[in-house]
């Protein structure tokens, strides 16, 4: 049975930051991409950033040169450095596994999310 466990949401100030971060737990292989959507209230849930298992990113327009997604394949961890934080990143945040390859099952799976708020 593997578990994504999302941390490191809450508030910050505009112009702020915060570092998100979404663990896997559970007998893993291997991990194809891994990556960070957000859904804020009213709108559907949309893609902010991806990395592949090789290292390769993609970010949305609206976050690139600020948000940098990484990953600890060792500790089947990825992580989300928001900077320079806007009141429209305001949001619930979930982290994205694709392609979890266990014992018997190769699937995806979607983090509890976490809820970043960006207000002064």
């Amino acid at each position: 049975q593997v578990q994504l466990v999302e941390s490191g949401g809450g508030l910050a100030q505009p112009g702020g930051s915060l570092r998100l971060s979404c663990a896997a737990s559970g007998s893993i292989f291997s991990i194809n991409a891994m990556g960070w959507y957000r859904q804020a209230p009213g709108k559907e849930r949309e893609p902010v950033a991806t990395i592949t298992g090789g290292g390769s990113t993609n970010y949305s327009d609206s976050v690139k040169g600020r948000f940098t997604i990484s990953r600890d394949n060792g500790k089947n961890t990825v992580y989300l450095q928001m900077n320079s934080l806007k009141p429209e990143d305001t949001a619930v945040y979930y982290c994205y596994f694709d392609k979890v390859y266990t014992i018997g099952t190769l699937r995806n799976y979607w983090g509890q999310g976490t809820q970043v708020t960006v207000s002064s």
